[in-house]
């Protein structure tokens, strides 16, 4: 290993299990003090009574590294609060921040229950703004004690959150809402130090047994494209000083394959400089459609 992130304090979220476990074993590996957050539920976001933090950073310790776990729920102020105030009481200072908590509740629009929405939104959207806005109030703090931070932080959002997902409206929308918050949050706090940015994985984990099920086997022998522990060397090299000047991106990541995404930009314009009639903008609106590019299908279409 390279000991990239020698020296470096790194809380992930979620890191229990799937992405999140990766993640911090790897942040482990290259010599990172890991803050393993989990609340050990289902995947329906139901008490699962577990203890798979601890688990996680027993085997962290176990291999030589250091780590604490965390149990409590970022998606409340006082749980992120608490998330942050561990890291800096353990190691005294916070200096990586990945949010990778979350969990499923599918269904088509028309059977969707508020309280699923809620639940969805509440665990993945909320449970990134608050420890954001926690580990973000740290930075500033330190920076106008001046002690600069080297401040990283890797959201994690979703080819959902980008193209959308049939029978995951309350993901996508929160995965999407995901990609905003990273976009401001990196024009907000690269002030005080503090770089921001997004990865769209796909890996086998309990929340994509069924959107990879035709892929998930793992092969005899190979390149198994699958596993979680690929998509962790990005998130550990955002999350370190060596990834000094990248901020406000989202990265597409799975297998061996890496794409930095391209979001909302103005396309074909057309502007008369008065009031369109009706008739008149559709007829322009037609025009323009057909010289912009059209967007990815939909995941779950079956069109491409």
């Amino acid at each position: 290993m390279s000991g990239i992130c020698s020296g470096r304090v790194v809380v992930v979220t979620g890191a229990g299990r799937g992405l999140g476990r990766a993640h911090a074993l790897a942040f482990a590996a290259e010599g990172a003090r890991v803050v393993v957050n989990d609340l050990g539920v289902r995947l329906d976001g139901e008490p699962g009574g577990e203890n798979p933090a601890e688990a996680v950073a027993a085997e962290i310790r176990a291999a030589g590294g250091e780590a604490v776990a965390h149990g409590g729920d970022i998606a409340t102020s006082a749980g992120a609060a608490s998330l942050v105030r561990t890291a800096v009481e353990a190691y005294g200072r916070l200096d990586t921040l990945v949010n990778n908590a979350g969990f499923l509740r599918d269904r088509m629009l028309v059977n969707l229950d508020e309280d699923d929405w809620d639940a969805v939104l509440r665990v993945h959207l909320k449970g990134h703004f608050l420890p954001l806005k926690h580990a973000a109030a740290y930075w500033r703090a330190e920076a106008k004690s001046g002690r600069e931070p080297v401040g990283r932080v890797v959201n994690t959002s979703s080819g959902a959150g980008l193209l959308g997902s049939l029978g995951q409206g309350n993901y996508s929308a929160a995965k999407a809402g995901i990609v905003a918050l990273t976009l401001v949050a990196a024009a907000e706090l690269d002030r005080y130090g503090v770089q921001v940015n997004a990865i769209a994985p796909a890996a086998r984990t309990r929340m994509t047994e069924r959107t990879f099920a035709e892929t998930m086997s793992v092969p005899a022998t190979g390149f198994d494209a699958m596993a979680p522990e690929n998509v962790s060397p990005l998130v550990v090299w955002l999350g370190s000083a060596a990834s000094a000047g990248v901020s406000g991106r989202v990265f597409e990541i799975g297998g061996g394959r890496l794409s930095v995404m391209e979001g909302w930009h103005h396309g074909p314009t057309a502007d008369k400089g008065a009031r369109w009639g009706v008739e008149e903008v559709g007829k322009v609106a037609l025009r323009l459609l057909g010289e912009a590019e059209r967007p990815g299908a939909v995941y779950g279409t079956g069109t491409g």
